[in-house]
């Protein structure tokens, strides 16, 4: 087991950072997690991670967890100094990921996003540059661009015209100039800017995986972040759904964690210096929360009460497919495997079963 590389996961019992931590041991490697639960400071008990990081500990001998905080800088170079060069590759999945929390306190969400992704890069350039550096980013870093693009009202969905350059969905030629971020996008934009620096600058290799829905059976979904995961929760369980904004046809393409880990591999085998991708699953798996609904209606045998606000929040999207075309170019070998039914039914199950 010593022989084996180490990879560096922050957030390693959250979404993301779990199924890293799963997928890179049966390639064969160790896991060293970091993650000190502060998703259920930001949104509740329900949304702990803790039960994710008791199963992995449990079940992984090779997964070693540190309740460590990332914005404390002496405690995690004491990790990247014990571990040096055999750290072969830095997934920092860590952040706070909520517009609406982000509002409550600009100051400790840009300590969260930026500032630690500063100093991450700083040990990483320090003790292990020869390694690889991938950034779970947002889709967010765009601020409410996409909605200067003009759409149609449809009967559950809004979309843009057949005839638009953004038909196939958003590329990397998106500007994240002249919008309204929202201060979670200015943290997260922040980080991805220094992200691209250290690649293009330092010459190490560095991605910003710009994402939108990142979803799956293991999210702790919560009303504030994790749309999919939380909606299906709610109308499990009985309760009502409340649709901020839009009527409810906003749109949204979903990725399974499993597919977005597996674009992490890729790059890890065929790392590029300061690289950007936009991630996400394509118009197939796309739907508005009125589609949604309607999908959950028929797959449960239930009527759902939904609850409208009028307000949208600061920076959502009205529209949102993500064209993947420039990261298939570059790793060919990567598809989406998992469509939006097999998500669906995967959450559904989680929560049946629970």
């Amino acid at each position: 087991m010593n022989n084996r590389k180490y990879v560096l996961i922050t957030g390693s019992s959250g979404l993301v950072g779990s199924e890293c931590v799963e997928f890179f041991i049966n390639k064969k490697f160790n896991v060293i997690g970091i993650d000190n639960d502060y998703r259920s400071f930001f949104f509740g008990k329900s949304a702990s991670i803790k039960k994710r990081e008791k199963f992995l500990s449990k079940k992984y001998p090779e997964y070693k967890i540190l309740n460590n905080d990332i914005r404390n800088l002496n405690e995690i170079k004491k990790i990247f100094s014990e571990y040096k060069n055999k750290i072969k590759l830095i997934i920092h999945c860590a952040a706070q990921p909520s517009h609406d929390w982000a509002t409550k306190d600009p100051l400790l969400d840009f300590d969260i996003n930026a500032r630690s992704t500063l100093n991450l890069l700083n040990l990483f350039k320090t003790y292990c540059p020869k390694s690889s550096f991938i950034f779970v980013s947002t889709n967010k870093v765009y601020g409410d661009k996409p909605n200067q693009i003009p759409v149609i009202e449809k009967k559950f969905r809004y979309e843009i015209k057949n005839n638009h350059y953004f038909k196939n969905g958003f590329d990397e030629s998106l500007s994240i100039d002249n919008s309204i971020h929202s201060f979670f996008g200015v943290s997260k934009t922040s980080a991805d800017l220094y992200v691209q620096e250290f690649g293009k600058n330092f010459k190490l290799n560095t991605v910003s995986f710009r994402c939108g829905c990142i979803t799956g059976e293991n999210h702790s979904g919560s009303e504030a972040h994790g749309f999919l995961n939380y909606l299906i929760k709610n109308i499990i369980e009985k309760k009502n759904y409340k649709i901020i904004g839009y009527k409810g046809k906003q749109v949204r393409d979903n990725i399974h964690s499993h597919d977005l880990v597996s674009c992490f591999w890729e790059y890890y085998k065929n790392p590029k210096k300061g690289e950007i991708y936009n991630i996400g699953g394509g118009r197939n798996n796309s739907c508005s929360i009125i589609e949604i609904i309607k999908k959950l209606e028929v797959f449960l045998n239930i009527k759902i009460k939904k609850k409208y606000i009028k307000f949208n929040r600061t920076g959502d999207h009205i529209w949102w497919i993500t064209n993947t075309n420039k990261f298939k170019k570059d790793y060919p070998n990567w598809k989406i495997k998992i469509n939006l039914d097999q998500i669906i039914k995967k959450i559904i199950n989680k929560y049946k079963i629970n």
